[in-house]
């Protein structure tokens, strides 16, 4: 399985990215796919998960209600769409996915938040 992680950019603060991470390969019928964030200087964290029935957790109440986390199984990709991002969402996104065979994750896409 291969994660391609995109959509990252630079943006002012309160305005809003969608980033996309596409598999391929053999993901199995059933995963899970979490996106991850890592800030400068910080450890890394959680951020959002999908299964592959469409059920959603948010791992901070402070992204409830501007990040949503979706996915298309006919594209085999998961979004994570962000809106009124502020500078404490500057980070490198990173998707993972979870199934039967294995983790895998993608290379990140960077994200910085501007005021």
């Amino acid at each position: 399985v291969q994660l391609q992680a995109s959509g990252g950019g630079s943006v002012q603060a309160g305005g809003s990215l969608r980033l996309s991470c596409a598999a391929s390969g053999d993901t199995g019928a059933i995963n899970i796919v979490i996106w991850h964030r890592q800030a400068p200087g910080k450890t890394r964290e959680l951020v959002a998960h999908i299964t592959t029935g469409g059920r959603s957790h948010y791992y901070e109440d402070s992204l409830k209600g501007r990040f949503a986390i979706s996915r298309d199984n006919t594209k085999n990709t998961v979004y994570l769409q962000m809106n009124n991002l502020n500078n404490e969402d500057t980070a490198v996104y990173y998707c993972q996915m979870k199934t039967a065979r294995g983790e895998y994750w993608g290379q990140g896409t960077l994200v910085t938040v501007s005021s």
